[in-house]
């Protein structure tokens, strides 16, 4: 029987690592190749892992919430095929081969010598990525808990744990008792239910508490009359179906108009270092989409200043469908520069969004409201019915002041009430 070492494979550009959720199967099934051994997320995407060999499954080398490198062996795999060269009975070592045994004798040693922590007994949540870090680190469950945290219900973040290794002495922190504030329990009366956030969930939460955090929130709003879109896209969307196979909704051409601006507006287009600014060479906008299970994922709609109005279509409506089927590729929601959501889907007319970090802006879109309007002509005002919405732009105060976001949010405006009725898709 030969072995066979099945690693992590890559997952996408930028992505390093992923955390195992689920295994498929256990010490001693059989699989095939080209069959789902394991279940893996990364931030936001959950991916399968395929077995490239058929064979029996000897050694899974990661427990399920541990973190696994790209390239890193996961399991070993016995298969029908011979080794490659036989073994020799009475073989004299060479240099290289006593080498590599006493590196993995010092290994063993060291893995020996250092006692796993044993999270069960902490009644504080701590993440797979800061579980590896505190494993690798040598930090105790002791240790770990007298680290003060930021996230969400006072939880240690990837920056807590690494901020407190920066500043680690000799003598690390003891106390009486943790540093950390507990949550005072609200009350449980019998009927109630308690439901264990998703994976998922976590993973937003610290997230958007972590962008509270960190960026200096503030919002402009502006009113938009849409009458003419409203009207463009009734006298297109049925020909538009019916020659491309998809329906045109408004999101598309809200994703074209904010393009546009941050053409217009490049320094909304950016993000932040510390004190530095980097300033964005592609415009790849973010579209905030809903899932089944009430949770929220932004695929990225990459160079979108590139695409004429049939592509971004055809984009939107492509991401949309694959985000609520959990089809998207990790590089499918990596690196956007800027983030939309569009609110008003859910009859909301306007919001105060949260930065999507390390962007400095967020555009919330409100929902289509028919009212009343003064409306100039030039026998004089008069009052009409016209459709209108609110924008609400949340942006970065420590890099954005209000002026520039001002002027961004008003130049969407701009290109939406200014649209072309006569315009060919």
């Amino acid at each position: 029987m030969a072995k066979y070492e099945l690693k992590l494979p890559s997952m996408g550009e930028s992505v390093a690592e992923a955390t195992i959720t689920n295994w498929l199967k256990k010490v001693g099934d059989p699989i095939e190749a080209e069959e789902t051994i394991a279940e893996v997320a990364t931030d936001k995407v959950d991916s399968e892992v395929p077995c490239e060999v058929s064979g029996i499954v000897a050694e899974i080398l990661f427990k399920v919430d541990e973190v696994v490198k790209v390239g890193q062996v996961m399991a070993i795999i016995e298969t029908e095929a011979e080794a490659n060269a036989p073994q020799a009975t009475a073989e004299i070592p060479t240099i290289q081969q006593t080498a590599k045994n006493l590196t993995q004798q010092i290994a063993e040693i060291k893995e020996t010598l250092a006692a796993p922590i044993d999270f069960s007994s902490s009644e504080r949540f701590y993440s797979p990525l800061v579980k590896n870090i505190a494993k690798k680190e040598g930090i105790s469950l002791d240790e770990l808990n007298h680290i003060q945290g930021t996230g969400l219900n006072n939880r240690v973040t990837k920056d807590d744990i690494l901020g407190y290794l920066a500043h680690r002495t000799q003598a690390p922190i003891t106390s009486a008792s943790p540093i950390f504030a507990t949550t005072t329990s609200s009350s449980f009366v019998e009927g109630d239910e308690r439901i264990e956030m998703s994976r998922m969930g976590k993973l937003i939460a610290e997230h958007m508490t972590m962008s509270k955090q960190t960026s200096a929130h503030v919002q402009s709003f502006t009113e938009v009359d849409v009458t003419r879109i409203w009207q463009w896209r009734n006298k297109v969307k049925k020909a538009f179906e019916a020659r491309e196979g998809e329906k045109i909704t408004f999101t598309p051409i809200f994703m074209e108009a904010v393009a546009k601006a941050l053409v217009d507006f490049p320094m909304m287009n950016i993000s932040v270092e510390g004190n530095t600014i980097i300033k964005k060479k592609h415009i790849n906008i973010g579209m905030a989409t809903a899932l089944p299970d009430g949770n929220l994922i932004v695929p990225v709609i990459k160079n979108a200043d590139a695409l004429n109005l049939r592509g971004m279509v055809r984009t939107v409506n492509d991401l949309a469908v694959r985000a609520r089927a959990g089809q998207l590729k990790p590089d499918e929601v990596k690196d956007g520069t800027y983030t939309v959501t569009n609110i008003g889907s859910f009859g909301t007319l306007f919001g105060t969004p949260i930065i999507n970090q390390p962007q400095v802006g967020i555009l919330a879109i409100g929902a289509i409201c028919k009212v009343p309007a003064v409306i100039e002509t030039p026998e004089g005002d008069v009052i009409g019915i016209r459709y209108k919405l609110m924008l609400s732009h949340s942006y970065d105060h420590r890099v954005v002041n209000g002026a520039l976001g001002g002027m961004f949010v008003q130049r969407v405006a701009e290109y939406l009430e200014k649209w072309d009725m006569n315009r060919n898709i």
